[in-house]
């Protein structure tokens, strides 16, 4: 008798935005799954550099990467995949609007930032791989600056202050999306802007205790753009 395969719980929230991406283009793909200890030794193998370093100028090897076989072309950074696969598939949907690119980076850096900002809340909830979550938790704390994984979370009052706090924070970004009716920043009209909010939403989905409080944050703001988002969130 086969064993039974282990389930893959997609939570991190970069891969996310390419994969909604993809799926949103129609292309055909293939995901192969690297476990967080093997991120750096699989992008150098790839021969895919860093797309960003740590603060001691060291470099800082990071998940997703696209590799087109029609190409050739080996992608890190969700945003720089993004443009590419406007740029390589024309003909397919767009996901940036005409003009938009410039806004859709700064969009991205600033949404980023606002949930990176409480991603205390989120750590204790990844579904690490048990075999290897020691040296998960180890490469956390050293990426938080941190003695140990016990120290990146909050409990009690602090954690209730701590989430008050990011429900305070997505209030601007839910007046972003209240200048127009439907779902999305463009009321109906999806793009790469939505598929940046839905990556964090994904990471939250999985990893987020509260997360059924969140959905009903804002007037169900976060829970009806992951739900306009399911169409094109197929794991492939």
């Amino acid at each position: 008798m086969n064993s039974p395969q282990p389930i893959i719980l997609c939570f991190a929230p970069n891969p996310w935005k390419a994969r909604y991406a993809l799926n949103f283009k129609g292309l055909t793909y293939r995901t192969e799954w690297v476990d967080l200890p093997e991120v750096a030794s699989t992008l150098k193998r790839l021969g895919v550099p860093p797309s960003r370093t740590f603060s001691d100028g060291s470099p800082f090897y990071t998940l997703p990467i696209v590799e087109d076989p029609s190409t050739s072309e080996k992608l890190g950074d969700s945003f720089d995949i993004a443009l590419y696969l406007d740029k390589a598939y024309p003909d397919a949907p767009r996901l940036f609007p005409p003009s938009s690119v410039g806004l859709h980076a700064s969009f991205n850096a600033h949404v980023d930032a606002l949930f990176s900002r409480f991603v205390i809340l989120f750590f204790h909830g990844m579904p690490l791989d048990p075999e290897t979550a020691e040296v998960s938790h180890a490469t956390f704390a050293a990426r938080a600056g941190v003695k140990g994984w016990d120290e990146l979370t909050v409990t009690g009052k602090a954690g209730q202050i701590t989430l008050e706090g990011f429900k305070s924070a997505l209030t601007e970004l839910a007046k972003l999306h209240s200048y127009t009716e439907g779902p999305f920043l463009e009321g109906n009209t999806v793009s790469y802007a939505d598929f940046i909010v839905g990556g964090w939403l994904q990471f939250a989905k999985v990893s987020l205790p509260e997360w059924g409080e969140l959905q009903k944050w804002h007037e169900a703001r976060w829970e009806r753009l992951q739900l306009a988002l399911e169409k094109y969130a197929k794991v492939a």
